[in-house]
């Protein structure tokens, strides 16, 4: 049976350039990935056929052989033939589960670790970041405030400086992983990287382990740290503290910790990003007449606003610059005062005679109820027409 093209074989075009006949031969690996041709029984004798064609065409020198004479030029009297001792790499008679080895570091490498060669454990590891969440009053949003927060977290050992080895002895490598932190397993044509075991991918083991942490380089203890809270914070708002996380394993570089800002509500203000909104509730009599009221502000201190006369409930009046404080500078937002007409409770006798009496003094008084009214008389007659 005469053989498939090389070309053909990797699915690349003929004089396709050396990344180009990588990727075709990355993309045959794939497809014949173990997992993915469980039904297949063909699949062996399809890789060992996309791994010689891709032997063949990596090489720039048997490339331009096979370019010129095809296969033949590995064949007997083409001056192609095998070195005493080597293996031919035109038979296709490699060891599939050492080529699949190495495409699978090939493909599978960086994920795994840095591939053939690299160390899979690093005697150093950054601790782990820290969230803490803090709750603070709209006063305090609007000043900013220090505070001093406990922080439950992993020190270094004072005792061995974060090495976890007693009296300052040194890790010695792994004997099951060699150092590298991983170990591989042959499951018949794949192999398998996991982590070693022994050392848990640190590729170091410390035989005379410190007494206080016992090798892990650190300790569980609260932490007592001043925070800055800036002003203009909001719910949401978080805080990097670099360095101030949990403790590196065995030396390594600490995490960070991040403050988590929730703003409690206010019993008078609601806020809207810098803007703050005051609901006043004003008698029927100021709203009527007009006048003048004083509303509190944020800072603790007080203004007066002049109510229009007529003013009706959702009436808003501005109040520039007291609202609150940009994070990152840029002033100050504005407080919104928002009316709401207040109907008179619990009337005497006297008072609602002299209401029924205003009632009929008052008939042109309240022109939206008059004009709402007649759309409703208009609404009315058109259903009967």
């Amino acid at each position: 049976m005469a053989k498939r093209d090389y070309y053909e074989t990797l699915g690349v075009a003929k004089g396709a350039s050396a990344d180009e006949i990588k990727k075709g031969f990355r993309r045959k690996a794939k497809e014949l990935h173990p997992d993915r041709n469980s039904d297949n029984p063909n699949a062996e004798s399809q890789f060992k056929e996309a791994n010689e064609a891709y032997e063949v065409l990596k090489d720039a020198e048997k490339k331009a052989a096979y370019d010129r004479y095809g296969h033949a030029a590995f064949e007997g009297g083409m001056g192609g033939g095998r070195r005493p001792g080597a293996q031919g790499f035109g038979g296709g008679q490699g060891d599939f589960a050492s080529a699949f080895s190495d495409v699978f570091d090939d493909l599978f490498g960086d994920m795994m670790g840095g591939g053939r060669g690299g160390r899979g454990g690093q005697r150093a590891t950054r601790g782990s970041d820290l969230r803490y969440n803090m709750r603070v009053s709209l006063e305090e949003a609007y000043a900013g405030l220090q505070k001093t927060i406990n922080v439950p977290t992993a020190l270094a050992c004072s005792k061995c400086s974060g090495t976890g080895a007693e009296g300052g002895s040194e890790p010695a490598p792994c004997p099951t992983c060699a150092g590298m932190g991983k170990v591989r397993a042959q499951q018949g044509f794949f192999t398998v990287e996991r982590t070693c075991p022994t050392c848990s991918g640190a590729g170091q083991i410390i035989k005379n382990p410190c007494s206080v942490c016992h090798g892990q380089g650190r300790v569980e203890k609260d932490r007592s740290l001043s925070v800055n809270i800036p002003a203009g914070v909001e719910t949401g708002t978080r805080i990097r503290l670099s360095g101030e996380g949990e403790a590196g394993l065995r030396g390594g570089p600490s995490g960070d910790l991040y403050i988590f800002i929730e703003v409690a509500d206010h019993p008078l203000f609601q806020r809207e990003n810098q803007h703050l909104f005051c609901h006043v509730p004003v008698s029927i009599i100021s709203a009527a007449l007009g006048g003048d009221i004083e509303v509190p502000n944020i800072d603790g201190g007080r203004s007066r606003v002049k109510i229009p006369a007529g003013s009706q409930t959702g009436k808003q009046m501005r109040l520039r610059g007291k609202g609150m404080p940009a994070l990152r500078g840029g002033g100050h937002g504005d407080m919104y005062i928002e009316l709401a007409v207040e109907t008179p409770v619990n009337l005497t006798s006297r008072q609602k005679d002299l209401l029924r009496e205003f009632d009929t003094l008052s008939k042109d008084n309240n022109p939206e109820s008059s004009g709402f009214f007649k759309k409703v008389k208009t609404f009315w007659d058109g259903m009967k027409g």
